[in-house]
């Protein structure tokens, strides 16, 4: 017993001089938001979590997840070694995490242990020492569970609000790395820039829905 808090004391300690220090405001929420702003981990499964719920849930997932382990951040190595009926029942508890708690359990132990075997369980290593904003999105592309549009969208995040943000990450990311833009959760930044980001989002679906319906 004694040992395994100490694990986790020592990789506690080892994360703190590279945890980030921002001020996010994805969640809506300060606990969330606060975890989200210092926690390369959380920031990541926050993205992962961010499919077919809203923004400001998927985000607060994190915050929540971290909560019902006790703990006061996310661990890599932790969640990747958790059994997982105990660690999807963790994300099924109400109020759940997701609207598909079982199956994005699995995808966040699926990111956790490729954290591990990959950078040793430090997620900030995934953007530390990127050449540039190509090399950073391939390595955002080969996480699991995010692909090419997560990836872009992780990426222009780092760049608008994360302090990560490498030569050529802009165009790296796409449309989502414009100055200025209402895409994603990239641009989210308070309540106001989420409804611009909302109404953007649901215009692009009505657009694809109508594109659809002239194509049948």
């Amino acid at each position: 017993m004694y040992a395994a808090v100490h694990r986790r004391a020592h990789r506690a300690g080892a994360r703190d001089h590279r945890r980030m220090d921002v001020t996010v405001h994805l969640a809506q929420d300060p606990e969330a938001d606060a975890l989200l702003g210092r926690s390369p981990l959380a920031a990541l499964v926050g993205m992962l979590l961010d499919q077919q719920v809203p923004m400001e849930w998927a985000f607060k997932g994190p915050r929540t997840i971290a909560d019902r382990l006790g703990a006061e951040d996310l661990d890599a190595h932790e969640i990747a070694t958790m059994d997982p009926e105990a660690f999807a029942a963790l994300l099924s508890r109400k109020p759940a995490v997701h609207r598909y708690p079982g199956s994005m359990a699995k995808r966040i132990q699926q990111l956790c242990r490729y954290l591990v075997d990959r950078y040793d369980g430090d997620p900030e290593a995934v953007w530390r020492g990127a050449g540039g904003g190509a090399e950073l999105l391939r390595r955002l592309e080969d996480l699991p569970g995010f692909g090419r549009q997560k990836a872009q969208i992780f990426l222009a995040l780092l760049g608008k609000q994360l302090g990560v943000a490498p030569q050529g990450w802009r165009e790296a990311a796409g449309a989502y790395g414009e100055a200025g833009s209402f895409r994603s959760v990239a641009d989210i930044t308070g309540p106001e820039s989420l409804a611009k980001v909302r109404a953007h989002k649901q215009e692009v679906k009505a657009a694809a829905k109508a594109a659809k319906a002239a194509g049948t």
